[in-house]
Protein backbone atom coordinates (compact mmCIF):
# COMPACT_ATOMS: atom_id res chain seq x y z
CA UNK A 1 0.00 0.00 0.00
CA UNK A 2 1.41 3.74 -0.74
CA UNK A 3 0.76 6.70 0.83
CA UNK A 4 -0.89 9.16 -1.76
CA UNK A 5 -1.13 12.97 -2.10
CA UNK A 6 -3.15 14.68 -4.71
CA UNK A 7 -1.98 16.74 -7.64
CA UNK A 8 -4.05 19.99 -6.82
CA UNK A 9 -2.51 21.71 -9.93
CA UNK A 10 -3.84 19.53 -12.62
CA UNK A 11 -7.32 20.28 -14.64
CA UNK A 12 -10.11 18.09 -13.76
CA UNK A 13 -10.34 14.80 -15.57
CA UNK A 14 -13.37 14.16 -18.59
CA UNK A 15 -15.47 11.25 -17.80
CA UNK A 16 -14.29 8.28 -19.40
CA UNK A 17 -17.68 6.81 -21.57
CA UNK A 18 -19.37 4.33 -19.55
CA UNK A 19 -17.98 4.97 -16.03
CA UNK A 20 -20.00 6.52 -13.21
CA UNK A 21 -19.34 6.30 -10.22
CA UNK A 22 -22.44 5.45 -7.80
CA UNK A 23 -22.56 5.45 -3.78
CA UNK A 24 -24.37 2.53 -3.05
CA UNK A 25 -23.33 2.44 0.92
CA UNK A 26 -22.53 5.07 3.67
CA UNK A 27 -20.21 4.50 6.86
CA UNK A 28 -20.54 7.12 9.81
CA UNK A 29 -19.83 7.85 13.10
CA UNK A 30 -19.42 11.30 13.86
CA UNK A 31 -20.31 13.27 16.79
CA UNK A 32 -23.95 13.39 17.31
CA UNK A 33 -24.28 10.21 16.17
CA UNK A 34 -22.80 6.35 15.69
CA UNK A 35 -24.30 4.98 12.55
CA UNK A 36 -25.66 7.04 9.75
CA UNK A 37 -29.45 7.25 10.80
CA UNK A 38 -28.92 8.22 14.20
CA UNK A 39 -26.25 11.03 12.80
CA UNK A 40 -28.74 12.61 10.38
CA UNK A 41 -31.91 12.12 12.73
CA UNK A 42 -29.49 14.26 15.12
CA UNK A 43 -27.92 17.11 12.11
CA UNK A 44 -31.20 17.28 10.85
CA UNK A 45 -32.82 18.63 14.52
CA UNK A 46 -29.81 20.87 14.60
CA UNK A 47 -28.22 19.56 17.73
CA UNK A 48 -25.36 20.75 19.38
CA UNK A 49 -22.55 18.11 19.70
CA UNK A 50 -19.83 20.58 20.56
CA UNK A 51 -19.05 20.10 24.84
CA UNK A 52 -16.32 20.46 26.84
CA UNK A 53 -13.52 18.35 26.14
CA UNK A 54 -13.98 14.35 28.04
CA UNK A 55 -11.14 12.46 26.59
CA UNK A 56 -8.77 14.42 28.67
CA UNK A 57 -8.37 16.97 31.12
CA UNK A 58 -7.74 19.98 28.81
CA UNK A 59 -8.97 22.35 32.15
CA UNK A 60 -4.81 23.96 31.44
CA UNK A 61 -5.62 24.43 27.54
CA UNK A 62 -6.98 27.48 26.02
CA UNK A 63 -9.11 25.86 23.51
CA UNK A 64 -11.57 23.35 26.15
CA UNK A 65 -14.43 22.44 23.83
CA UNK A 66 -14.22 19.46 21.20
CA UNK A 67 -16.88 17.63 18.87
CA UNK A 68 -16.56 14.48 20.45
CA UNK A 69 -18.14 10.86 19.33
CA UNK A 70 -20.04 9.90 22.54
CA UNK A 71 -20.75 6.89 23.70
CA UNK A 72 -18.56 4.95 21.15
CA UNK A 73 -17.55 1.01 22.40
CA UNK A 74 -14.32 -0.23 21.47
CA UNK A 75 -15.73 -3.80 21.91
CA UNK A 76 -18.44 -3.40 20.30
CA UNK A 77 -17.06 -2.04 17.00
CA UNK A 78 -13.58 -3.81 16.92
CA UNK A 79 -12.09 -7.45 17.48
CA UNK A 80 -10.27 -8.32 20.53
CA UNK A 81 -7.26 -8.77 18.91
CA UNK A 82 -6.91 -5.65 16.95
CA UNK A 83 -7.17 -3.33 19.96
CA UNK A 84 -3.54 -3.51 21.20
CA UNK A 85 -2.59 -2.23 17.57
CA UNK A 86 -4.95 0.34 16.98
CA UNK A 87 -5.37 4.25 17.29
CA UNK A 88 -9.05 5.77 18.57
CA UNK A 89 -9.03 6.77 14.72
CA UNK A 90 -8.51 3.48 12.66
CA UNK A 91 -11.33 1.90 15.35
CA UNK A 92 -14.07 4.54 14.67
CA UNK A 93 -13.08 4.31 10.66
CA UNK A 94 -13.12 0.05 11.46
CA UNK A 95 -16.32 0.67 12.55
CA UNK A 96 -17.65 2.94 9.61
CA UNK A 97 -16.49 0.33 7.36
CA UNK A 98 -18.28 -2.12 8.42
CA UNK A 99 -21.62 -0.28 8.17
CA UNK A 100 -20.80 1.21 4.93
CA UNK A 101 -20.18 -2.13 3.09
CA UNK A 102 -23.45 -3.34 4.97
CA UNK A 103 -25.47 -0.50 3.58
CA UNK A 104 -24.20 -1.54 0.19
CA UNK A 105 -25.28 -5.04 0.63
CA UNK A 106 -21.70 -5.94 -0.88
CA UNK A 107 -19.34 -8.92 0.06
CA UNK A 108 -16.00 -8.23 -0.98
CA UNK A 109 -15.52 -11.88 -0.96
CA UNK A 110 -18.43 -11.99 -3.68
CA UNK A 111 -16.18 -10.44 -6.24
CA UNK A 112 -13.01 -11.37 -8.18
CA UNK A 113 -9.91 -10.65 -6.71
CA UNK A 114 -8.24 -7.00 -6.35
CA UNK A 115 -11.97 -5.82 -7.63
CA UNK A 116 -12.18 -3.68 -4.65
CA UNK A 117 -9.92 -1.21 -3.05
CA UNK A 118 -9.79 1.15 0.02
CA UNK A 119 -8.75 4.58 -0.13
CA UNK A 120 -9.24 6.64 2.73
CA UNK A 121 -7.87 10.28 4.07
CA UNK A 122 -6.24 11.13 7.12
CA UNK A 123 -4.47 14.38 8.34
CA UNK A 124 -2.79 13.21 12.17
CA UNK A 125 -2.48 9.45 12.35
CA UNK A 126 -2.69 8.01 15.20
CA UNK A 127 -1.66 10.71 17.74
CA UNK A 128 -3.06 9.18 21.04
CA UNK A 129 -1.71 5.64 20.19
CA UNK A 130 1.61 7.79 19.66
CA UNK A 131 1.34 9.62 22.85
CA UNK A 132 0.96 6.80 24.97
CA UNK A 133 3.99 5.13 23.82
CA UNK A 134 6.03 8.11 23.69
CA UNK A 135 5.08 8.37 27.68
CA UNK A 136 6.10 4.78 27.82
CA UNK A 137 9.23 5.80 26.72
CA UNK A 138 10.48 8.57 28.83
CA UNK A 139 8.65 7.23 31.80
CA UNK A 140 10.41 3.41 31.58
CA UNK A 141 12.51 2.44 29.00
CA UNK A 142 12.33 1.23 25.09
CA UNK A 143 11.38 -2.24 26.56
CA UNK A 144 7.83 -0.53 26.99
CA UNK A 145 7.12 0.69 23.91
CA UNK A 146 4.61 -1.29 21.37
CA UNK A 147 6.09 -2.98 18.40
CA UNK A 148 2.27 -1.66 17.16
CA UNK A 149 3.84 2.07 17.58
CA UNK A 150 5.90 1.37 13.75
CA UNK A 151 2.58 1.26 12.18
CA UNK A 152 -0.61 2.21 14.13
CA UNK A 153 0.76 5.90 14.08
CA UNK A 154 0.55 6.05 10.45
CA UNK A 155 -1.80 7.97 8.20
CA UNK A 156 -2.32 4.79 6.47
CA UNK A 157 -2.86 2.53 9.28
CA UNK A 158 -7.10 3.34 8.33
CA UNK A 159 -6.86 1.23 4.82
CA UNK A 160 -4.56 -0.92 6.19
CA UNK A 161 -6.54 -2.18 8.68
CA UNK A 162 -9.61 -1.98 6.95
CA UNK A 163 -8.25 -3.65 3.65
CA UNK A 164 -7.25 -6.57 5.98
CA UNK A 165 -10.53 -6.93 7.70
CA UNK A 166 -12.88 -6.82 4.64
CA UNK A 167 -10.02 -8.19 2.19
CA UNK A 168 -9.78 -5.60 0.17
CA UNK A 169 -7.38 -6.65 -2.23
CA UNK A 170 -7.78 -3.86 -5.10
CA UNK A 171 -5.90 -0.70 -5.92
CA UNK A 172 -5.50 1.22 -2.36
CA UNK A 173 -4.06 3.84 -0.50
CA UNK A 174 -4.16 7.31 2.24
CA UNK A 175 -4.23 10.66 0.76
CA UNK A 176 -3.18 13.45 3.08
CA UNK A 177 -4.66 17.07 2.59
CA UNK A 178 -6.26 17.71 6.00
CA UNK A 179 -9.69 19.04 5.13
CA UNK A 180 -9.65 18.50 2.01
CA UNK A 181 -8.66 15.12 2.27
CA UNK A 182 -12.16 13.53 2.17
CA UNK A 183 -13.04 15.08 -0.96
CA UNK A 184 -9.16 14.31 -2.28
CA UNK A 185 -9.92 10.47 -1.13
CA UNK A 186 -13.36 10.19 -2.85
CA UNK A 187 -11.86 11.94 -5.90
CA UNK A 188 -8.76 9.30 -6.08
CA UNK A 189 -11.30 6.68 -5.78
CA UNK A 190 -13.05 7.73 -8.59
CA UNK A 191 -10.21 6.99 -10.73
CA UNK A 192 -9.45 3.89 -9.60
CA UNK A 193 -12.80 2.76 -10.73
CA UNK A 194 -12.17 4.31 -14.47
CA UNK A 195 -8.89 1.37 -14.56
CA UNK A 196 -11.41 -1.05 -14.42
CA UNK A 197 -12.05 -1.53 -10.15
CA UNK A 198 -15.46 -2.52 -9.60
CA UNK A 199 -15.01 -0.76 -6.31
CA UNK A 200 -13.91 1.48 -3.71
CA UNK A 201 -14.45 2.22 0.15
CA UNK A 202 -13.51 5.66 0.35
CA UNK A 203 -13.69 8.76 2.47
CA UNK A 204 -12.09 10.43 5.82
CA UNK A 205 -11.24 10.15 9.14
CA UNK A 206 -9.40 11.95 12.24
CA UNK A 207 -9.72 11.77 15.57
CA UNK A 208 -6.42 13.81 17.68
CA UNK A 209 -8.41 14.26 20.83
CA UNK A 210 -4.91 13.52 23.45
CA UNK A 211 -2.88 16.15 24.91
CA UNK A 212 0.06 16.16 22.10
CA UNK A 213 -2.77 16.16 19.02
CA UNK A 214 -4.72 19.07 20.98
CA UNK A 215 -1.40 20.82 21.64
CA UNK A 216 -0.34 20.36 17.80
CA UNK A 217 -3.90 21.85 16.77
CA UNK A 218 -3.62 24.75 19.02
CA UNK A 219 0.08 25.57 17.41
CA UNK A 220 -1.59 25.70 14.18
CA UNK A 221 -4.02 28.41 14.63
CA UNK A 222 -7.44 29.08 13.80
CA UNK A 223 -9.07 27.36 17.11
CA UNK A 224 -11.27 29.40 19.40
CA UNK A 225 -10.72 29.62 22.79
CA UNK A 226 -14.34 30.53 24.02
CA UNK A 227 -15.94 28.38 26.65
CA UNK A 228 -19.96 28.62 25.79
CA UNK A 229 -20.63 26.00 23.25
CA UNK A 230 -23.15 27.72 21.45
CA UNK A 231 -20.91 31.09 20.73
CA UNK A 232 -17.66 28.70 20.01
CA UNK A 233 -17.97 28.05 15.89
CA UNK A 234 -19.62 30.68 14.38
CA UNK A 235 -19.01 30.36 10.16
CA UNK A 236 -19.79 33.21 8.16
CA UNK A 237 -20.58 35.57 11.76
CA UNK A 238 -19.59 38.58 12.08
CA UNK A 239 -18.45 37.38 16.10
CA UNK A 240 -16.29 34.45 14.34
CA UNK A 241 -13.31 33.66 16.48
CA UNK A 242 -12.22 30.53 14.95
CA UNK A 243 -13.15 26.88 14.84
CA UNK A 244 -13.94 23.70 17.34
CA UNK A 245 -11.93 20.68 16.50
CA UNK A 246 -13.91 17.30 16.27
CA UNK A 247 -13.24 13.61 15.62
CA UNK A 248 -14.67 11.30 13.45
CA UNK A 249 -16.01 11.38 9.73
CA UNK A 250 -17.63 9.06 7.02
CA UNK A 251 -17.29 6.31 4.55
CA UNK A 252 -18.28 5.84 1.33
CA UNK A 253 -18.65 2.57 -1.02
CA UNK A 254 -18.28 4.15 -4.17
CA UNK A 255 -18.73 1.60 -7.26
CA UNK A 256 -19.22 1.46 -11.14
CA UNK A 257 -22.73 2.57 -11.65
CA UNK A 258 -23.34 0.17 -14.01
CA UNK A 259 -22.12 -2.99 -12.17
CA UNK A 260 -23.98 -1.21 -9.16
CA UNK A 261 -27.60 -1.43 -10.90
CA UNK A 262 -26.80 -5.06 -12.55
CA UNK A 263 -26.36 -6.59 -8.73
CA UNK A 264 -29.54 -4.37 -7.68
CA UNK A 265 -27.64 -2.27 -5.31
CA UNK A 266 -29.59 0.71 -4.25
CA UNK A 267 -27.98 4.17 -5.55
CA UNK A 268 -28.08 6.84 -3.39
CA UNK A 269 -26.28 9.24 -5.63
CA UNK A 270 -23.36 9.56 -7.97
CA UNK A 271 -20.36 11.66 -8.03
CA UNK A 272 -20.15 13.44 -11.24
CA UNK A 273 -17.38 16.32 -10.44
CA UNK A 274 -14.21 16.53 -8.78
CA UNK A 275 -11.44 18.94 -9.21
CA UNK A 276 -8.92 19.92 -6.29
CA UNK A 277 -6.57 23.43 -6.58
CA UNK A 278 -3.52 25.04 -4.36
CA UNK A 279 -3.21 28.37 -2.79
CA UNK A 280 -0.12 30.21 -3.68
CA UNK A 281 2.36 31.38 -1.59
CA UNK A 282 0.96 34.04 0.89
CA UNK A 283 1.00 37.50 -1.27
CA UNK A 284 1.62 35.87 -4.21
CA UNK A 285 -1.74 35.64 -5.35
CA UNK A 286 -5.25 34.94 -4.70
CA UNK A 287 -7.10 31.77 -2.66
CA UNK A 288 -7.66 29.11 -5.38
CA UNK A 289 -11.02 27.52 -4.04
CA UNK A 290 -13.67 29.77 -6.71
CA UNK A 291 -11.17 28.04 -9.35
CA UNK A 292 -11.46 24.55 -7.63
CA UNK A 293 -15.60 24.56 -7.95
CA UNK A 294 -15.15 26.10 -11.18
CA UNK A 295 -13.67 23.03 -12.22
CA UNK A 296 -15.56 20.55 -10.47
CA UNK A 297 -18.75 22.14 -12.54
CA UNK A 298 -16.76 21.65 -15.80
CA UNK A 299 -16.20 18.02 -14.85
CA UNK A 300 -19.89 17.14 -14.03
CA UNK A 301 -20.39 19.15 -17.10
CA UNK A 302 -23.58 20.87 -15.20
CA UNK A 303 -23.81 25.11 -14.68
CA UNK A 304 -23.83 27.20 -11.47
CA UNK A 305 -27.35 27.43 -12.01
CA UNK A 306 -27.78 23.29 -11.56
CA UNK A 307 -26.58 23.85 -8.59
CA UNK A 308 -28.95 23.83 -5.86
CA UNK A 309 -27.19 23.62 -2.16
CA UNK A 310 -23.43 23.89 -1.52
CA UNK A 311 -21.75 22.45 1.85
CA UNK A 312 -19.49 25.42 2.89
CA UNK A 313 -16.18 24.69 4.21
CA UNK A 314 -16.69 27.35 6.98
CA UNK A 315 -13.78 27.71 8.24
CA UNK A 316 -14.70 30.26 11.46
CA UNK A 317 -12.54 32.56 11.11
CA UNK A 318 -12.94 36.08 9.35
CA UNK A 319 -10.64 36.49 6.71
CA UNK A 320 -11.34 32.63 5.16
CA UNK A 321 -15.25 33.23 5.87
CA UNK A 322 -15.07 36.53 3.62
CA UNK A 323 -13.14 34.92 1.34
CA UNK A 324 -15.11 31.46 0.86
CA UNK A 325 -18.13 34.11 0.87
CA UNK A 326 -16.64 36.16 -2.00
CA UNK A 327 -15.96 33.06 -4.20
CA UNK A 328 -19.50 32.16 -3.85
CA UNK A 329 -20.89 35.11 -4.75
CA UNK A 330 -18.71 35.29 -7.97
CA UNK A 331 -20.10 32.15 -8.64
CA UNK A 332 -23.73 32.15 -7.85
CA UNK A 333 -24.44 35.83 -7.28
CA UNK A 334 -24.78 37.75 -3.60
CA UNK A 335 -27.14 35.15 -2.35
CA UNK A 336 -27.76 33.41 -5.12
CA UNK A 337 -27.85 29.55 -3.56
CA UNK A 338 -28.80 27.83 -0.44
CA UNK A 339 -25.37 27.36 1.68
CA UNK A 340 -25.13 25.30 4.81
CA UNK A 341 -22.38 24.36 7.19
CA UNK A 342 -23.88 21.77 9.08
CA UNK A 343 -20.29 21.04 10.66
CA UNK A 344 -20.79 24.13 12.92
CA UNK A 345 -22.77 21.38 15.08
CA UNK A 346 -19.99 18.75 15.14
CA UNK A 347 -16.53 20.91 14.99
CA UNK A 348 -14.39 20.74 12.26
CA UNK A 349 -13.02 17.17 11.73
CA UNK A 350 -10.11 17.28 9.67
CA UNK A 351 -10.25 14.69 6.88
CA UNK A 352 -13.27 13.36 8.16
CA UNK A 353 -15.06 16.54 7.95
CA UNK A 354 -15.38 17.11 4.34
CA UNK A 355 -16.29 12.97 4.03
CA UNK A 356 -18.91 14.01 6.69
CA UNK A 357 -20.52 16.78 4.41
CA UNK A 358 -20.77 14.50 1.30
CA UNK A 359 -22.64 12.14 3.22
CA UNK A 360 -24.50 14.73 4.44
CA UNK A 361 -25.37 16.68 0.79
CA UNK A 362 -26.00 12.71 -0.07
CA UNK A 363 -28.57 12.67 2.73
CA UNK A 364 -29.91 15.45 1.51
CA UNK A 365 -30.59 14.92 -1.74
CA UNK A 366 -31.99 11.83 -1.06
CA UNK A 367 -34.99 13.49 1.53
CA UNK A 368 -34.96 16.72 -0.38
CA UNK A 369 -34.35 18.78 2.26
CA UNK A 370 -30.80 21.32 3.96
CA UNK A 371 -29.78 20.55 7.10
CA UNK A 372 -29.11 23.74 8.98
CA UNK A 373 -26.20 25.62 10.09
CA UNK A 374 -25.88 25.86 14.24
CA UNK A 375 -28.58 27.91 15.00
CA UNK A 376 -26.80 30.91 16.74
CA UNK A 377 -24.77 31.85 13.60
CA UNK A 378 -25.78 35.22 12.42
CA UNK A 379 -24.47 35.49 9.13
CA UNK A 380 -21.89 39.10 8.43
CA UNK A 381 -23.12 41.51 6.04
CA UNK A 382 -19.71 41.07 4.29
CA UNK A 383 -20.22 37.31 3.85
CA UNK A 384 -23.71 37.61 0.92
CA UNK A 385 -24.49 34.15 1.64
CA UNK A 386 -28.02 32.03 1.66
CA UNK A 387 -27.07 30.37 5.39
CA UNK A 388 -29.87 27.71 6.08
CA UNK A 389 -29.74 28.08 9.80
CA UNK A 390 -32.26 27.20 12.68
CA UNK A 391 -34.42 24.73 10.77
CA UNK A 392 -34.20 22.33 8.08
CA UNK A 393 -35.22 23.66 4.65
CA UNK A 394 -37.26 21.69 2.26
CA UNK A 395 -36.13 22.00 -1.12
CA UNK A 396 -35.93 20.29 -4.76
CA UNK A 397 -32.33 19.19 -4.71
CA UNK A 398 -30.57 17.80 -8.03
CA UNK A 399 -26.88 18.64 -7.24
CA UNK A 400 -24.78 19.75 -4.43
CA UNK A 401 -21.85 21.36 -4.06
CA UNK A 402 -19.42 20.36 -1.59
CA UNK A 403 -16.68 22.80 -0.58
CA UNK A 404 -13.31 22.29 1.53
CA UNK A 405 -10.00 23.85 2.25
CA UNK A 406 -7.08 21.77 4.15
CA UNK A 407 -4.59 23.73 6.12
CA UNK A 408 -1.56 24.83 3.75
CA UNK A 409 -3.23 26.00 0.94
CA UNK A 410 -5.36 22.61 -0.22
CA UNK A 411 -9.11 23.26 -1.76
CA UNK A 412 -11.31 20.78 -3.04
CA UNK A 413 -14.81 20.53 -4.58
CA UNK A 414 -17.22 17.84 -5.16
CA UNK A 415 -20.54 17.97 -6.99
CA UNK A 416 -23.11 15.05 -5.98
CA UNK A 417 -26.15 14.48 -7.93
CA UNK A 418 -29.18 12.26 -6.20
CA UNK A 419 -30.32 9.30 -7.79
CA UNK A 420 -32.66 9.24 -11.02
Amino acid sequence: MTAVTTAHSAPAERRAPGVRAAVTGLGVVAPGGIGVRSWWETTLRGELAIAPVTRFDATGYPATLAGEVADFVDEDHVPAKLLPQTDRVTRLSLAAAAEALGDACLDPQSLPDYAMGVVTANSTGGFEFGQRELQALWSKDRRHVSAYQSFAWFYAANSGQISIRHGLRGPSGVVVSEQAGGLDAVAQARRRLRTGVHAVLTGGFDSALCPWGWTAQLAAGGMSTRGDAERAYLPFDADASGHVAGEGGALLVLENADAARARGAAVLGTVEGCAATFDPAPGAGAPRLLAAARLALADAQVDPADVDVVFADAAGERDADRAEAAALAELFGPYGVAVTAPKSLTGRLGSGGSALDLAAALCALRDQVIPPTAGAVRVADDCPVDLVTGAPRPARLRHALVLARGRGGFNAATVVRGAR
